[in-house]
């Protein structure tokens, strides 16, 4: 009885509570997905998380010593994924990150090689900031993925000590050079001898990442490993 009340409950109160597809605006029956089946498809997978030697990983040799490192999508102006990615960031749409995590989360339980990770760590925000977007994005993300992917999140053992404004306009070198001694580890024992994986949004040149992990490397016993939702080519 109560699956014969659900059938038909569901579509009548579609009729006055729609729910839409963020990518097409087409309506969805179920209230529970955030895409349609054909704008999940739309999404450009990389493959990077079971593939040793991706562009990535590639991105930090030489720089800092990572483990592993992969994003999930490719990242293109225009793109599906960028609309995900600013309304995450820009217009307080908290479920893009969940969702984008959940992605993420479903490619790391096939992912052997990040199977020993120990800790989901978000790239912090400097505190202005992140009281002035009211959240941080890559928090989100890493909730989405422990949802899916049962590694605990730890968000306040690492710290933005110094704010930085936007590097989107900045060439590669302004932008190592604008993240000397941003980042700090308040809570070393959370991360001695733990295997932590490092998560942001978008990696473009890695220097973000490459000042986080360079000081999350300094706790005796850590290892490190990267990963993101999107790579810009």
């Amino acid at each position: 009885m109560s699956r014969l009340r659900n059938n038909y409950l569901t579509p009548f109160l579609h009729l006055f509570y729609p729910h839409n597809c963020e990518g097409c605006g087409t309506g969805m029956m179920h209230t529970d997905r955030f895409l349609c089946a054909g704008c999940v498809h739309r999404l450009p997978g990389t493959g990077f998380f079971i593939a040793p030697a991706n562009p990535v990983e590639k991105l930090f040799y030489g720089r800092v010593p990572v483990m592993h490192a992969a994003s999930a999508y490719y990242f293109t102006k225009g793109s599906l994924l960028q609309h995900l990615l600013t309304q995450l960031k820009y217009r307080n749409n908290k479920e893009a990150g969940y969702f984008l995590g959940r992605m993420m989360g479903y490619a790391l339980l096939h992912a052997e090689r990040f199977q020993q990770v120990d800790i989901l760590v978000p790239l912090p925000l400097h505190p202005k900031k992140e009281h002035s977007r009211g959240y941080n994005q890559a928090t989100l993300i890493c909730e989405g993925i422990s949802g899916v992917w049962k590694r605990p999140v730890i968000k306040d053992a690492v710290t933005r000590v110094h704010f930085t404004e936007t590097q989107t306009r900045q060439n590669r070198v302004s932008r190592w050079e604008n993240m000397e001694g941003v980042f700090s580890v308040t809570k070393q024992a959370v991360f001695r001898n733990k295997h932590i994986l490092l998560i942001d949004d978008v990696i473009t040149t890695g220097a973000t990442l490459d000042a986080c992990g360079s000081a999350i490397l300094e706790t005796e016993g850590v290892s490190l490993s990267i990963a993101s939702v999107a790579y810009t080519l």
